[in-house]
This record gives C-alpha cells, sequence and structure tokens, in this order.
C-alpha cells in the first residue's frame, strides 16, 4: 500500500519490532516552523511488554535504537513516551501534550 508519509511509516515499521499493545506516532511538524507537509518532529506513544526490565533511560535508548535511521535522516525531533501496560493503565491511557515550539532563536 503506497503512502504520502514515508517517514512515518518507516518509523512504524520499525517500531513494531517492540510487539506493542498500543503504538502512536504523531507527526507534529506543523507546530513548527518546517515547511507544509513535512516529517521532521514526531511524538511516539509505545507501550510494550518489552520494557518491564528497562528503567526510562533504557526504554528511550531502545526506541531511538530502533529509528536510528530515521532520527539520523529526515526527523529532526522526537518525543518518547515509552510504558509499560501497567504504566499505560494507570495513566488512564494519557499523555502530555508537546510544548509549544519557540523556533529554535526566541528564549
Amino acid at each position: 500500500m503506497a503512502t504520502n508519509n514515508p517517514v512515518e511509516t518507516s518509523m512504524r515499521e520499525s517500531l513494531e519490532e517492540l510487539q506493542p499493545m498500543h503504538l502512536e506516532l504523531i507527526n507534529e511538524s506543523h507546530m513548527h516552523n518546517v515547511p507544509e507537509g513535512s516529517e521532521s518532529h514526531f511524538k511516539v506513544v509505545v507501550v510494550s511488554d518489552q520494557f518491564k526490565s528497562h528503567n526510562p533511560v533504557a526504554r528511550h535508548r531502545l526506541v531511538n535504537s530502533l529509528v536510528k535511521s530515521q532520527i539520523d535522516g529526515p526527523v529532526h525531533a522526537l518525543s518518547i513516551h515509552a510504558m509499560t501496560p501497567d504504566e499505560w493503565f494507570e495513566k488512564g491511557g494519557d499523555y502530555p501534550d508537546s510544548p509549544v515550539c519557540l523556533g529554535g532563536n526566541k528564549l
């Protein structure tokens, strides 16, 4: 199946290795000063039993390793919310909103 979102599709395929119970890839590029249709800023929400034996830093490293080719290429920013199923249910299936972009030059 053809897609207009090749980066998102590639990242999703890579993250399927985690056998996620829940996976959301949210393209937040529109919230930044990038051309329309960009795939440069993403939020990943992934819930997997594979995180049970990993602390938060190890979870982020694992996710980053799976999407390394995208991070080394077109992806400029990646927000990661990696949880076990128990953590996901404790949070009511919720995760924080991303902060407003300051455009890189605004402090």
